[in-house]
């Protein structure tokens, strides 16, 4: 993963620290759909892997927990008809998971309305007042 918000140097995932398994995938592939294995399961420990740092760590558990079990990250991959592009897919996949979930979040500054804006605000009020006013019967004030 090359350079971004939350990691400044990227990340690079040992190949040694991804499990993938392959599997029947239902969908296209003709006589040989029931034949191939071409579905991918690619999963990463996320609390052991080498490729975060602690404060990295932290934030990727915190953002993806609700995709976890445990501390496991399964990606699953069946669109294409081969097996290296579903495995190319995944592991883009899990690429951009990771990517999304290193970066800080963005503290929100609260802001002041302008003066512009707030006239306008008002302006409009005044306005929507007398529309309303001008409905009423000419005898009701």
């Amino acid at each position: 993963m090359p350079p971004g918000p939350g990691a400044p140097h990227g990340l690079r995932v040992p190949a040694a620290e991804l499990f993938e398994q392959f599997a029947r995938a239902s969908g296209p592939g003709g006589q040989g759909v029931n034949t191939t294995d071409s579905r991918v399961q690619l999963s990463l420990d996320l609390g052991t892997t080498t490729a975060l740092d602690e404060v990295q760590r932290e934030r990727v558990l915190a953002r993806l927990a609700d995709r976890l079990t445990g501390t496991v990250i399964t990606i699953d991959a069946s669109e294409h008809r081969s097996q290296w592009r579903n495995r190319t897919a995944a592991r883009q996949r899990l690429a951009a998971l990771l990517r999304d979930a290193v970066v800080p979040a963005l503290v929100r500054r609260p802001t002041r309305p302008t003066r512009g804006s707030q006239r306008r605000r008002l302006d409009a009020k005044r306005q929507r007042a007398d529309v309303k006013r001008h409905r009423r019967r000419p005898g009701a004030d």
